[in-house]
């Protein structure tokens, strides 16, 4: 009934009675994303209504209720193959200023009617065949590109962009080709990248390095939506970027790598929005080739190394060790290099673990990450290992029981999915420099059994990646233990009591003869044995 009525005031009506039916039909149907199958046929014909009248020169207002209901509408597959038309697809494209090359955007009162004829394409793009060709053929991810630039530097039209590159992200991820156009032809990694230093309200100190205000507002919920649909759409347009041959691509990728290092300091309007935010920036970091990931630390400045009017080279030899990590001003320290963005994400990883569930999807990447950086990165390896692996005090329990990081990702060396149990294992291994004796000391041979076996590595050995021949020092109470320590389980075991030892003379005697006794009933069947052998 609700689309009987409609379809009967859209033919029939006035913009005013058009407006009013259709934002009831919006306000009941706002949540409703199943629809009734007796109704398709009027619902197909509400939509062609809808169109004929965007086309009128109707107030701004009635635009607004038409689309919202004309988006609602289009959650409905089955309905869009009549409606998604050539035609009709220039009328969005024009109410949402994709149209035009030169005309800026400047009428506040159209922002709600763009910001509605994307939402509507995102929709009919993404449950449309139809709509996905034609949007090759009227070349959609340029004319979405050349919105961008209007408005990339200007913050009261995030809901533009937003929707801008929600829709460019559905194209790249529905058509590969769009992918390498958008990558080489509408040059759309600095231009995303440039998305995401606007969002986040960028400085820069110096060429890969931003200013951080750790005492600053969080990134309101507008922007942090923006943020991370510009996220999505840079990893589709990145995913195989693996290969850096040009020395102008490698600067881009360091510029988002270290846009990327800033996302991972900031935070979001709530937890939730945070950990979305950090989620694709991990995703996102997965694709920058590994020798760019450099960006992620740099050297400390000048206010950094000051400390309460102490600079590092002041502090005592012990505070200044190449192990030593220290806490100053927010900023985690190690060896000279601010580490801060490698502390979240060790505690990014640390969260993901301590959920439980999702590992595949929601795990492995960051772990990856994480595996790759210190696989390339010296100092990056140094640091994690001084956090994940620290020198080994108490060996009491078995390296899988506890709640350190080390305990956690040892549990997962032997979880059920075989790809989580092997980046887990992976990371350790690359931890220890990938050397078999350095990560069973760590871990015990039960659990690294299956890395070891993988790498053919069950005897011994190292694997095939050059590390710095620096050697692990051990501590005073693990050199104590070492005896002690069962290799399997790789924890200390108390050696078992001599029950001799505790036996009077006399039970020590009767003890003896009866495995006298014993002997003698074998050595009795083995010669019967060998008596029906030979045939006697």
């Amino acid at each position: 009934m609700d689309e009987e009525r409609a379809l009967y005031i859209v033919r029939a009506g006035e913009a005013g009675a058009i407006e009013r039916v259709l934002r009831d039909y919006s306000e009941k149907h706002r949540a409703t994303f199943k629809f009734e199958p007796t109704d398709e046929d009027k619902r197909k014909k509400l939509c062609e209504g809808i169109f004929k009248v965007l086309v009128k020169d109707v107030p701004t207002t009635c635009q607004v209720t038409c689309l919202e209901v004309l988006r609602i509408l289009s959650r409905d597959k089955k309905i869009l193959v009549p409606v998604t038309t050539k035609e009709n697809m220039q009328i969005l494209l024009r109410l949402a200023k994709l149209n035009e090359l030169d005309e800026s955007l400047e009428k506040v009162s159209e922002f709600p009617v763009i910001v509605e004829s994307l939402k509507c394409l995102c929709n009919i793009v993404f449950n449309s065949q139809m709509a996905q060709q034609l949007s090759l053929e009227l070349n959609l991810a340029a004319k979405l590109c050349n919105l961008l630039r209007k408005c990339k530097d200007r913050k009261f039209i995030n809901d533009i962009k937003c929707f801008d590159l929600r829709l460019l992200f559905v194209l790249s991820l529905l058509h590969t080709d769009i992918r390498s156009q958008l990558r080489y032809e509408l040059q759309g990694l600095p231009l995303l990248t440039q998305i995401l230093e606007s969002a986040f309200s960028i400085k820069w100190t110096d060429e890969y390095e931003s200013a951080i205000d750790h005492n600053g507002p969080p990134l309101s919920p507008q922007e942090t939506d923006c943020a991370i649909e510009a996220l999505k759409a840079l990893f589709n347009v990145t995913v195989d970027s693996w290969k850096v041959h040009k020395e102008s691509e490698s600067h881009q990728f360091r510029v988002m790598a270290a846009v990327l290092r800033h996302c991972l300091l900031i935070a979001g309007p709530t937890e939730d929005k945070t950990e979305e935010l950090h989620s694709n920036a991990v995703n996102l970091l997965s694709n920058v080739p590994v020798s760019c990931l450099d960006v992620l630390i740099c050297p400390l400045t000048h206010e950094e190394e000051t400390h309460e009017g102490t600079t590092l080279d002041e502090l005592p030899s012990d505070k200044t060790a190449e192990k030593e990590t220290v806490l100053k001003n927010n900023t985690m320290v190690y060896n000279g290099m601010n580490m801060e963005a490698i502390h979240v994400l060790l505690n990014f990883m640390e969260k993901r673990i301590d959920k439980g569930s999702s590992y595949r999807e929601g795990l492995t990447p960051v772990l990856s990450l994480l595996t790759e950086c210190s696989r390339t990165h010296r100092n990056i390896r140094k640091y994690l290992k001084d956090q994940v692996l620290p020198p080994l005090r108490d060996v009491t329990n078995r390296p899988e029981v506890g709640s350190t990081v080390r305990n956690k990702l040892v549990r997962l060396m032997t979880h059920v999915d075989l790809g989580v149990k092997q980046i887990a294992a992976e990371f350790l291994f690359v931890l220890c420099k990938e050397r078999v004796d350095s990560l069973l000391k760590y871990t015990g041979y039960g659990n690294a059994a299956g890395l070891l076996a993988a790498r053919g590595l069950l005897t011994g050995g190292r694997g095939d990646n050059w590390y710095s021949e620096d050697e692990d020092t051990d501590t005073e109470e693990y050199k104590n233990a070492k005896p002690n320590i069962n290799l399997i389980t790789g924890h200390l075991e108390e050696p078992m009591p001599n029950l001799i030892d505790e036996m009077t003379e006399e039970q020590k005697e009767y003890e003896a003869m009866k495995l006298v006794n014993m002997l003698d009933k074998l050595s009795r069947r083995a010669d019967v044995k060998d008596l029906y052998q030979d045939g006697g």
